[in-house]
């Protein structure tokens, strides 16, 4: 866990976003999908909060409102379908809607229902079900933000305000990972190291770079997963 932890928190820490993208999947993988995405609505939370101690002044809270108020409303309906889905069918269908979400940011899809306050609405509904349900809150709001014509300055402060409320819903609606003492102990840990790292690469590495990285890895991640949810669910199916 501290591996992907660590990953995690370094290439958030590089880009602005991706730790739920990058880590998400993998601690799925390692200590199942409840547990997993709780986890990675933890790290969220710090992550964001102690990334918002330098950039609060540059969030929009007009613009945050609508993002906010709509994510309040789905996150209880992502944790309700998290919970009531069979561990191979949720597997399956976070792998399948990761893969196609990075595949959508690669793409730079252009949606005329992704502007105005319309837009953040449909946006911040369908980040808060995924980040509840699939700790893949990230990528709704970065298309979002993509068809806003937002900058990567004015992207990452409110990524960071908005990813701290979501996966404080998160965490209200379904409540923390049950991790012993030692795994919260090295997911902390790990989490720092992987800040400090990401911080120093940070400054020597080209924002399109960084980009690329990022999506390749949550790429990897979305397809393991899908593949074992689909191993999972070809023998049930039998």
């Amino acid at each position: 866990m501290g591996g992907v932890v660590f990953s995690g928190a370094a290439v958030q820490r590089l880009a602005g976003i991706g730790f739920g993208l990058v880590a998400a999947p993998f601690l799925v993988l390692l200590v199942g999908p409840m547990d997993g995405v709780s986890t990675a609505n933890c790290a969220g939370v710090a992550i964001s909060g102690l990334g918002l101690l330098a950039t609060w002044r540059g969030v929009r809270l007009r613009s945050m409102v609508p993002l906010v108020a709509a994510a309040a409303v789905t996150v209880p309906l992502g944790a309700v379908t998290a919970r009531a889905l069979p561990e191979p069918v949720l597997l399956t269908g976070m792998g399948a809607l990761l893969s196609l979400l990075v595949l959508l940011l690669v793409r730079g899809v252009r949606l005329p229902a992704l502007r105005g306050t319309a837009g953040a609405v449909t946006a911040g509904a369908a980040s808060g079900f995924m980040n509840s349900s699939a700790g893949l809150g990230g990528p709704a709001v970065s298309l979002y933000a993509v068809n806003a014509g937002w900058s990567a300055r004015a992207f990452v402060p409110n990524a960071q305000f908005y990813g701290l409320v979501v996966n404080v819903f998160s965490i209200a609606a379904k409540g923390p990972p049950a991790l012993s003492g030692g795994a919260w102990l090295v997911a902390g840990a790990t989490l720092g190291a992987g800040l400090v790292v990401g911080h120093l690469v940070a400054a020597r590495t080209p924002e399109g770079r960084a980009r690329r990285v990022i999506l390749a890895l949550a790429l990897g991640g979305g397809l393991v997963t899908l593949a074992k949810g689909l191993w999972q669910l070809v023998p049930a199916l039998a």
